[in-house]
């Protein structure tokens, strides 16, 4: 494809040879003849005036042209740029649409027009698959669970009776919707009963849900992941629990029974919620942090517990001199004891 189609393409100002063929799209440090790269990162511009790639994506401000062996795409957003290029260069190939006669389709289950269900999925009484909808093999879809449509749901993928999955949705492999919250009521005999969840499960509009993550079912009400949201892998949502729009969700975060996510949090990977609690619009919880009490809209914690993350800055600083610190302390004391012993010599003598 030549170099001015993709800048018509991905709407860049073109800088240099429009003429250039590109084969594919690449990372800076393996980009070479042919390929095309991006720079949205200045820790990856002095990579710039080695680069063997035949152009590169760059923002409007960054890496002067003369400085670049190559033609340059300038965009206000490098990054997105690049992520449609990629499209651009490695399209879709969705699988035909209809019915493989190796799934279980109840017979009162609606299939949209132009769905694609593959070979041994299960569709139970009363569901519905929205039009376009490409369901992979071996996924089970629960009686009188709705999905919308120009969705994607991929192998091994489990959506459970009755929950709602809104259009354009992604669910990647090992995906369960629906299964049952963490609810039981302890005994005075110390057994524990289990609390049925028959709640319900929302999952609104363009969202997607990494591999192998799961959301529950309450036992009343509903857990709901709003729309514009994006779920990593490994990601555990409990029951009851209302996630926002725009959220982002890396690997790994859990988070507890009833707790509210504003919209537009940002949490990273392995951060843990209690339940109960709020975190308000636009906060940002850093990696590997313990969020034990509500969070104020726009804040940035990190830690376990977590607190503001210019303070844990500053307290991790802290921290590596904690065992010289310690050392000076004791001489600091060992040293006060000495002039105490000493104050109290002169004191005696005196006293004679």
């Amino acid at each position: 494809m030549k170099l001015r189609d993709i800048a018509d393409y991905l709407q860049c100002r073109l800088e240099g040879d429009s003429d250039v063929d590109i084969v594919r799209v690449a990372a800076i440090h393996k980009a070479g003849p042919g390929d095309l790269t991006f720079v949205s990162n200045a820790r990856y511009l002095p990579q710039l005036a080695t680069t063997r790639a035949s152009a590169v994506i760059l923002g409007r401000s960054k890496g002067p042209a003369g400085q670049v062996p190559c033609p340059v795409l300038r965009t206000d957003d490098p990054y997105s740029a690049f992520a449609r290029a990629v499209s651009l260069f490695a399209p879709d190939a969705p699988p035909p649409a209809g019915v493989d006669p190796l799934s279980a389709i109840a017979a009162d289950a609606a299939i949209g027009e132009g769905a694609s269900i593959g070979p041994f999925v299960t569709v139970g009484a009363g569901a519905s698959i929205g039009a376009r909808t490409i369901v992979h093999p071996n996924v089970t879809i629960g009686a009188h669970a709705r999905i919308g449509d120009d969705c994607v749901v991929h192998s091994q993928a489990a959506i459970r009776e009755r929950v709602v999955i809104g259009d354009r949705v992604t669910l990647h492999n090992g995906v369960v919707i629906g299964s049952d919250g963490y609810g039981f009521a302890r005994q005075h005999d110390g057994t524990h009963l289990k609390i049925p969840q028959h709640g319900d499960v929302v999952i609104e509009d363009d969202v997607e849900i990494g591999a192998n993550s799961t959301v529950d079912r309450p036992a009343i009400g509903e857990t709901r992941i709003s729309a514009g949201t994006k779920i990593d892998n490994l990601v555990h949502i409990a029951h009851g629990v209302a996630i926002g729009r725009r959220v982002l969700l890396a690997a790994q975060v859990g988070i507890a029974g009833s707790a509210t996510i504003g919209d537009d949090v940002m949490m990273a990977g392995q951060t843990g919620v209690t339940g109960h609690i709020s975190v308000g619009d636009k906060a940002i919880v850093g990696a590997k942090s313990a969020v034990l009490q509500s969070v104020e809209a726009g804040a940035f914690v990190t830690g376990s517990p977590a607190f503001p993350h210019a303070d844990w800055r500053k307290a991790s600083v802290v921290f590596r001199h904690l065992p010289s610190m310690k050392k000076r302390l004791e001489e600091l004391e060992q040293r006060i004891v000495e002039l105490e012993e000493k104050l109290a010599a002169c004191q005696t003598d005196q006293d004679r």
